[in-house]
C-alpha cells in the first residue's frame, strides 16, 4: 500500500461500500460540506456562551484567592463589601474592591443575554460601537451577546423538536405501513383530522391560558410537527413489507418488532435522514415567527424572532433588523444547504466520480 492509499484507507476503514459511496457524494458537494463545517463551528461555539458573553468576570483573584463567578455565587462580602447578597461585578464600588487586592479576568463580551446597559451614550437602542459590536435594543441589551444565546437556543430547541418527532413520526408510519389493512386506514383518517387543526390559532388560545416557555411550546409544536415523516417512512414499509427477505424472516419466526427495526427500518431511514434538515429548518423558523408574532418565549428571552420584532418596532435602528435577518437567514441557508447534500450522499442514481 502506498502512502498515498493510507490516509484514505482509514478513513473509509468503518464504512460500508454503500456508506463509502453516500461519504463521497456528501463529500462532493462542497457546498453542503462547507455549510456543514461553518454550522457546527458556530453552534459549538455558542454552547460556551457563558464564557463567551457574561455579566461576570470568568475568573477573579482577590486576596491570594480564586474565584470563578460564572460557576459558583459569591457574596459582596467575599471581596469585602457590606451586602451578604450576590456581588454586582459590573459596579464600580466592587470593581473598585476587587483592584485594590487582586484583578478580573472578563469574557470576550462583557454583557449577559439580559445585562442592561445603563451609561449608554445615546437613548436606547443606541447604534454599534466599540463596546457594543451591534448596538443595544430598545432596553438598553447587547445585541451581540442576545444573538448569541439567540441562536444557540433556536438551535438546541429546533435539534429537540427534530429528534423527538422524527421518533413520533417514524414510529406511527411504520406501524401504518407494516400493518397496513384497518390500522393504515385508522391511522390516515386521525392524521387527516389532526392535520387539520390551526396550530397557531391553538397557540394563541393556551397563549391566554398559561405563560409560554420552552418546554411548554415543545410539547405544543411537537403535537403536529410528527406528522412530518409519517408519509415518507410509512410508503417504505408498504414497499418493503412484501419483499422476498421480509418474507422470508417472517417464515422462520421472527418477530414483527425485529423484522421492523433490523429489515426494514434502514432502508426507510435513506429517505427520512435526507429529510431531518429541513425539518431542523423549519421548526427554527416556526420559533422564530412565534416569537416576532410575541406568542414564543418568554419576555426577555433572546430570540432571533424577538430581534425581528424589534426591528419593526424601531425602524430608526436599522441595526436591529438587519441583524435578526442576517442571523436567521444565514442559519436557515445552511441548513437547507446542508440538507440538499444529505439528499444528494443518499440518493442513489448520484455517483461520485474519482
Amino acid at each position: 500500500m502506498t502512502h498515498e492509499n493510507k490516509p484514505k484507507r482509514f478513513l473509509f476503514m468503518k464504512l460500508s461500500p454503500i456508506g463509502e459511496r453516500r461519504y463521497a457524494n456528501f463529500k462532493a458537494n462542497k457546498r453542503g460540506l462547507y455549510s456543514l463545517w461553518i454550522f457546527s463551528v458556530l453552534f459549538f461555539f455558542t454552547l460556551f456562551a457563558e464564557l463567551i458573553s457574561n455579566d461576570k468576570p470568568l475568573l477573579v483573584h482577590y486576596d491570594n484567592h480564586y474565584y470563578f463567578p460564572i460557576f459558583k455565587v459569591y457574596p459582596e462580602i467575599a471581596f469585602g463589601g457590606e451586602f451578604e447578597t450576590e456581588a454586582d461585578y459590573r459596579d464600580p464600588f466592587v470593581q473598585d474592591l476587587i483592584k485594590k487586592k487582586g484583578w478580573m479576568l472578563w469574557p470576550l463580551i462583557p454583557y449577559s443575554y439580559k445585562t442592561i446597559k445603563m451609561d449608554l451614550p445615546s437613548p436606547a437602542p443606541s447604534p454599534p460601537s466599540t463596546e457594543n459590536w451591534l448596538g443595544t435594543d430598545d432596553h438598553g441589551r447587547d445585541v451581540t451577546a442576545r444573538l448569541i444565546y439567540g441562536f444557540r437556543l433556536s438551535v438546541l430547541f429546533g435539534l429537540s423538536l427534530t429528534i423527538l418527532s422524527s421518533c413520533i413520526g417514524i414510529a406511527a408510519g411504520a406501524i401504518q405501513g407494516y400493518f397496513g389493512g384497518l390500522t393504515d386506514l385508522i391511522f390516515q383518517r386521525f392524521i387527516e383530522i389532526w392535520s387539520g387543526l390551526p396550530l397557531l390559532y391553538l397557540i394563541l388560545i393556551m397563549a391566554s391560558i398559561i405563560e409560554p416557555n420552552f418546554w411548554w411550546l415543545m410539547f405544543i409544536m411537537l403535537l403536529f410537527s410528527w406528522m412530518a415523516l409519517v408519509a415518507v417512512v410509512r410508503a417504505e414499509f408498504l414497499r418493503a413489507r412484501n419483499f422476498d427477505y421480509v418474507r422470508a424472516a417472517k417464515a422462520l419466526g421472527v418477530g414483527n418488532i425485529t423484522v421492523m427495526t433490523r429489515h426494514i427500518l434502514p432502508n426507510a431511514m435513506v429517505a427520512t435522514l435526507s429529510l431531518v434538515p429541513f425539518i431542523l429548518s423549519g421548526s427554527i423558523s416556526t420559533l422564530a415567527s412565534l416569537d416576532f408574532l410575541g406568542f414564543g418565549l418568554p419576555p426577555g428571552s433572546p430570540s432571533m424572532g424577538e430581534l425581528l420584532m424589534q426591528g419593526k418596532n424601531h425602524l430608526s435602528a436599522p441595526w436591529l433588523g438587519l441583524t435578526g435577518f442576517l442571523a436567521l437567514s444565514i442559519t436557515l441557508t445552511l441548513l437547507v444547504f446542508i440538507g440538499e447534500a444529505v439528499r444528494d450522499a443518499f440518493d442513489p442514481r448520484k455517483t461520485f466520480k474519482r
